[in-house]
């Protein structure tokens, strides 16, 4: 079987990011079959593109079975929200083209954000004659809605309308949350199947002690709180910038945050202007070297803004901080702090509330012990109930199974 995923965001394991879909990807390939991949060049997260001068198509085979078409995408994408919409069309434009041109496709793979490729999947599923399975990850736009960067009228009723015309049409709808359910059954999807994000364990050594990251950063002594993934408006991570000023005079205790987006630049200068020497910021690391940069840590953050909606999701990096052994600090409600509860995996925290984060670390700085046993909780969750490859494996009898 051939599947051809739409997917502008996607990741590579030597690349920043989410990996869900390649990890997905081989899985199929193991059990005989085909995945091609059309993505964009440009990093989802930094905005930056892979060369210094984007062609209309770049073709890559990391692994036999996978093959990966980058295809021309305009690359102001964190320039502004217009120019981030201008970016999200034109991948819907060349992955379309580049889409007609790749034969014998057995099933569309459709995922959103952003949503508009979603409609590519779409039409080159039916131009093929192929199942068409939509991929819901996060509830665009209602998400874009609340956060408050999709604010023209015509914008909104659009993506509105293509949000229910997809998930209407979709012959599946797979979400990876059991939060995202309701919204996508109450606005038409027929058939909704839940694949929850999770964690590979075997990419997370818990062997090893990070020291040599540590070391690097001249953190060898200290109880180290991290924070890896996207710098956004949704991340809210001046909160973690706040509780490090509440902690400046903890001399035992680093915040270290990994990763990159249009919010970076903004978190830098405030933690300039107040003066902090106990927070550090380091750039995107791909997924196949993140595992030391976890192990070096001894709890880590996950953090949203505290909006209503946010109480719907399962983010990738829970499950990651999970897989790695590390107690986990929550700082968003709803279904994914069940997880945390339920696994005893780690601390929740009000979402939103700096100083409640900062008495979170200090209590675990105080009691290591305590911080290791919920990681050792954490992975043993990872192992027994979200192991992705078990969900891969769900995924893949799926697609079987629509063929």
């Amino acid at each position: 079987m051939h599947i051809l995923l739409i997917h502008q965001a996607f990741a590579a394991l030597d690349e920043a990011g989410g990996t869900r879909h390649y990890e997905m990807a081989r899985c199929l390939v193991s059990r005989g079959h085909r995945v091609t991949i059309i993505a964009s060049p440009v990093s989802y997260l930094s905005g930056k593109a892979s060369k210094d001068k984007i062609s209309w198509l770049d073709r890559k085979n990391p692994e036999t079975g996978i093959t990966i078409l980058r295809t021309y995408t305009y690359p102001a994408l964190h320039h502004s929200f217009f120019h981030r919409v201008l970016s999200f069309i034109s991948f819907m434009v060349s992955s379309f083209l580049v889409g007609l041109g790749v034969g014998k496709v057995d099933i569309v793979w459709g995922t959103s954000p952003p949503i508009f490729q979603g409609l590519t999947a779409w039409l080159l599923a039916r131009l093929k004659g192929a199942p068409f399975l939509f991929e819901v990850r996060d509830l665009w736009p209602a998400f874009a809605i609340a956060i408050g960067v999709l604010r023209n009228r015509w914008l909104i009723s659009t993506s509105l309308w293509l949000e229910k015309f997809l998930y209407r049409v979709a012959d599946r709808v797979v979400v990876n949350s059991p939060g995202f359910i309701r919204h996508v059954t109450e606005l038409g999807a027929k058939w909704v199947e839940l694949i929850p994000n999770g964690a590979d364990p075997s990419m997370f050594d818990i062997n090893t002690d990070g020291c040599d990251f540590r070391r690097k950063m001249g953190l060898d002594n200290h109880f180290i709180v991290l924070y890896a993934g996207a710098h956004g408006l949704s991340n809210d991570l001046q909160v973690i910038v706040q509780a490090a000023n509440y902690l400046r005079d903890r001399k035992d205790i680093a915040f270290i945050m990994v990763g990159d987006g249009k919010e970076k630049p903004a978190m830098r200068v405030q933690a300039e202007t107040l003066g902090l020497t106990n927070l550090f910021f380091v750039p995107s690391i791909p997924k196949n070297e993140i595992s030391p940069v976890l192990a070096a840590a001894d709890a880590c953050i996950a953090i949203l803004k505290p909006l209503e909606l946010y109480k719907t999701t399962y983010p990738n990096k829970v499950f990651d901080y999970m897989a790695a052994g590390r107690a986990v600090i929550l700082l968003i409600d709803g279904v994914i702090r069940e997880v945390i509860e339920t696994t005893g995996a780690g601390i929740a925290v009000p979402p939103g509330n700096p100083l409640a984060l900062a008495n979170a670390v200090s209590a675990l700085a105080s009691d290591p012990f305590h911080a290791h046993q919920m990681g050792a909780a954490g992975r043993k969750a990872i192992e027994d109930t979200y192991n992705r490859q078990k969900f891969a494996h769900q995924f893949a009898l799926l697609l079987e199974d629509m063929r």
